[in-house]
Parts: C-alpha cells; sequence; structure tokens
C-alpha cells in the first residue's frame, strides 16, 4: 500500500499493523493533539486553523465523516497541520501511536452504549486508559466530556484508577466556536454536559 501523498488530510499508512512515523504524517515537527471519533472536523478544523504551531490529528473510523473533513480543510487554507486517519479508536491508540508522542488527546461524546449489556463496547475502559498513558507525552493531558451521567462516572473510575493520571481542575466550558455538533445539540436540549482533563504525570510510576 502506498504512502498518501503529503498534502492530503487522509492519511494511510504504509502499514496499519506497526506504530506511525510521525514524520511521515505531519510535514513539520511540533506538538500532536489527537481528537478521537472526530465526526465531520468541525472542531477539529477550527482547532488546526487557530493554532497552526500544532499538528492536529482526527481518528474517525466512518468514511463519510472522513471525506467530510477532507472536503472542508482546502477551502480554510488548512493542510499542513491537519491530518486524519480512518480507524477505530481504540486500535489507534493502542497500536499505531508510537509511545510518549502525542501532546493532548480529546474524547468528546464518545458512545455511550447506555445497555448494561454493551457497556464492553465503551471506549474508555481500563485497557484503553493504559494505552493512553504510553501514549502521551509526560505532562500531556486528555480531555473528556460526555452528557451521559453513568459513562462520566466510568470515565472517572477509569482514569482516577490509574497513576499515571492526575485530574486537573477547573475545566473550562467549551466555547460556542469550540462546541461539536452532538454538544450544540445537547446544550439546546438542556442536557448537563459532563467535562474532565486529566494529565499525565512528568514521570511514569
Amino acid at each position: 500500500m502506498q504512502n498518501n501523498a503529503p498534502s492530503k488530510i487522509l492519511y494511510s499508512p504504509p502499514s496499519w499493523f506497526e506504530r506511525l512515523d510521525w514524520s511521515a504524517v505531519f510535514s513539520k515537527r511540533q506538538p500532536i493533539e489527537v481528537d478521537l471519533g472526530c465526526g465531520d472536523g468541525s472542531l477539529l478544523l477550527h482547532w488546526a486553523k487557530r493554532f497552526p504551531d500544532r499538528n492536529w490529528l482526527g481518528v474517525e473510523r466512518l468514511k463519510g465523516r472522513v471525506l467530510k473533513l477532507e472536503r472542508k480543510a482546502p477551502r480554510l487554507g488548512i493542510a499542513g497541520n491537519l491530518r486524519a486517519l480512518r480507524i477505530e479508536s481504540g486500535y489507534a491508540v493502542e497500536w499505531l501511536f508510537p509511545p510518549t508522542s502525542i501532546a493532548a488527546c480529546h474524547i468528546y461524546f464518545p458512545d455511550p452504549w447506555p445497555k448494561k449489556r454493551h457497556h464492553k463496547h465503551r471506549l474508555i475502559q481500563p485497557p484503553f486508559v493504559a494505552a493512553l498513558a504510553r501514549t502521551l507525552e509526560p505532562g500531556g493531558s486528555a480531555h473528556l466530556a460526555t452528557d451521559h451521567a453513568d459513562y462520566f462516572a466510568e470515565m472517572l473510575l477509569c482514569f482516577n484508577a490509574n497513576a499515571n493520571f492526575e485530574r486537573v481542575e477547573p475545566v473550562v466550558p467549551a466555547t460556542p466556536e469550540e462546541m461539536t455538533d452532538f454538544e450544540r445539540d445537547f446544550v439546546t436540549e438542556g442536557r448537563p454536559i459532563n467535562r474532565a482533563r486529566f494529565q499525565k504525570a512528568k514521570s511514569e510510576e
């Protein structure tokens, strides 16, 4: 499988079974932030344009959403600091991201899988948090948001149970420009939004 041209937003690695080489993904070496389950990439586009001194990677498994992101980026003049992977978020964190290479990870409104028998499909579970701890650089952060109170409680349990993370307070609410489509809908419906930020220790336990 050939690599995508450097100018393309959607990146296909030469192998899905080896760690990514960030120098092949991004043209400039600078801090990398990841949006897991980035949807159509509206929030990612906002960040990439506002913070050109950081590299932004969206991870999304649905083809239609990734294609929307790829269509929108050139219209906004965004190219060099934005890429997308079409893959499951859990797989990307566990098997594709090199250790201690991510400055921040954003996980906003992941599927809550509300039925108890489906909880095993939730993204944020202890093995995922352990993999994320390996992926984040020392001092890196994980940003979480969900409207689902039960899932939020589980998120907190998973991160609090991992000695590599410390919860950081306060968490600033999103501005209108920083809201995902899901969040706008939930706010309109009057649903409370649960947010948390965890920082990885400067040195791992």
